[in-house]
This record gives C-alpha cells, structure tokens and sequence, in this order.
C-alpha cells in the first residue's frame, strides 16, 4: 500500500523505567538551563542599553534560536519519555522537519554573520558603526529567508513521499534522514540528494564566509601587533560555539548512520539538541566581558 501514514511510531529512551527516569531528569535539567541561560542573554540584550550594539544584537538572535532548536524536538522526547508507545502525527512530523531544519540552518548564517560583524569591528573600526548599522538587520533577515525557503523545499519533499514499508522511523523525533529510510520512492535518491544539497549549500556558504571573515582577522592582527588580546578575547567565544554547532550538525546527519548502534544514536541526538544549545549562553557570558557586566548589574 503506498500512502501517507496517518502516525509515525518513534524509537525510545529505553525499555528500563529506571533508564527512562533517569534520562528524563538529566535532559529536563539540562533543557531548563538552556531554557533559562538563553531567555537570560535575550533579556538582558533587549533591556540593557550597554548591550545595544550589532554583536549583542546578534548574540540576542543566537539565544533565542537556541530556545527555538532544543524546544522543537525535546519537548516532544520528553513528553514521550514515560509513554507506552511514542507516536507522532504525518503532519506533525512534517512540521517538525521544516522547524528543526529552519532554526539549525538560520543559526548556521547568524554565526557566520556574527563572524562578519567581527571582521569589521577589528579590521575596519572606523567606518564599523556606520556599516553593520545598515546590514546588521538585513543580516538577521538574510538568516530567516534563506533558512526558510531551504527548509521548507525539504519539508515539501518528504510530505510528497510514499510509505509503503514501514511508519517506524528509528529515531527519537523526525529527523529528515531517517524519515526518507522508512520511504519506498522510487526518486529516493533525488529527494536526498535534495535533502543533503540544500543545507549543504547555506553550512558550506556559512563556514567560507567565516573563513574569509577570520583570515583577514588574523592578517589584520599579525600586521597591527596593537589590540592583539583585545582581538582574540572577541574571537575566542565565537570560535568555541561555530565548531560545536557545526560539528553537532553533522553528528545529527552523519555519525547515527555510521555507528549503527541505538544507544550511541540516542546520546549523539540529545547531544546535539540539547546540550549545545545550553553551552552557547555560557560561552559567551563567560567570555563578553559587556554580557558579563549586564548579569552582574542585573544581579
């Protein structure tokens, strides 16, 4: 029977209840200090006037993204932690494709915007207010469109896919990849050609811009021996968060196919999900020293 399952049947935690109360309470800890590390950055940047500058702008943008990437898929997980059977809806799988890709995708652009932002404040300081107060918007902007339009082409494929051979998809939430394992297409390969193409192009796009942004950086570092500390210290965090987005990237759509074992599939997805997106708001309150003057005077 080739048709759209009304319900998808999803992969669990563990048959082991102990297994399972233990996972929820770590992954709900660790959910609720994403949750309130980003809300934290996002309220301090709109309310502080000393965190109203373009990198702050952006740093707010980041926070509220990574509220947005953990909430999309692990609500659902833990929702579905003590469940007998963890099922989700066609359309909502759907439409939890289209978010998970969106946010994963726009955050790939602001950290390659944010690396932009920094190649102007260290290489061109005196025209750096003028210029990212024109594009700093459109940035942001860029980000959303261009992450959206990809996400939902890929959306729109795998709702257009029969499944005839199962409605299981041996994953903890609809990750694009696995749901096209349980499709019988015969234009398989084409939809995940689609499906590694798009998003390919906005990471590859990203991480070459960010590239180019931090190979000046240096050259203008090397070549100024003035501002070298300050320079680094702007970079540091930056550099710690990229890496670790774009590493968990690849962990969500490479490493679950080439361990091949459930256990690692499930700790390499909440690793992704969760984890980093709790990291994120420590790295940069740890490192900018204008967020780590906000929380103080908020404190």
């Amino acid at each position: 029977n080739v048709s759209s399952p009304t319900m998808f049947l999803l992969l669990e935690f563990s048959s082991a209840y102990g297994t399972q109360v233990t996972l929820c309470l770590c992954f709900s800890l660790i959910y609720l200090v994403a949750l309130l590390g980003n809300l934290l950055i996002v309220t301090l940047v709109w309310l502080d006037a000393h965190l109203h500058s373009p990198m702050c702008f952006f740093l707010g943008h980041l926070s509220f993204l990574d509220i947005c990437y953990s909430s999309v898929t692990l609500r659902k997980i833990l929702g579905d932690s003590f469940s007998p059977q963890k099922t989700i809806s066609f359309g909502g799988c759907i439409t939890q494709i289209y978010f998970f890709l969106c946010f994963g995708s726009s955050e790939c652009v602001l950290l390659a915007a944010m690396t932009y932002d920094q190649y102007l404040a260290i290489c061109n300081p005196l025209r750096y207010p003028v210029l990212m107060s024109k594009v700093c918007h459109c940035l942001v902007v860029v980000s959303w469109l261009s992450s959206s339009f990809s996400s939902l082409t890929q959306a729109f494929l795998m709702a257009c896919l029969p499944f005839c051979r199962s409605n299981m998809i041996s994953h903890l939430f609809c990750n694009a990849p696995f749901v096209l394992k349980a499709s019988c297409s015969p234009n398989a390969s084409l939809s995940k050609a689609a499906l590694y193409a798009l998003p390919g192009t906005i990471v590859m796009g990203s991480f070459l811009l960010a590239l180019v942004s931090y190979v000046h950086i240096i050259g203008a570092v090397l070549q100024k021996r003035a501002g070298t500390q300050k320079a680094l210290a702007t970079c540091t965090s930056h550099l710690t968060v990229m890496p670790l987005f774009l590493g968990a990237g690849a962990i969500v759509y490479l490493l679950p196919h080439l361990c091949g074992s459930k256990v690692m599939d499930e700790v390499l997805v909440l690793l992704c999900a969760v984890v980093t997106p709790m990291l994120n708001p420590i790295v940069y309150s740890l490192r900018n020293s204008k967020v780590k003057g906000a929380i103080k005077k908020a404190l």
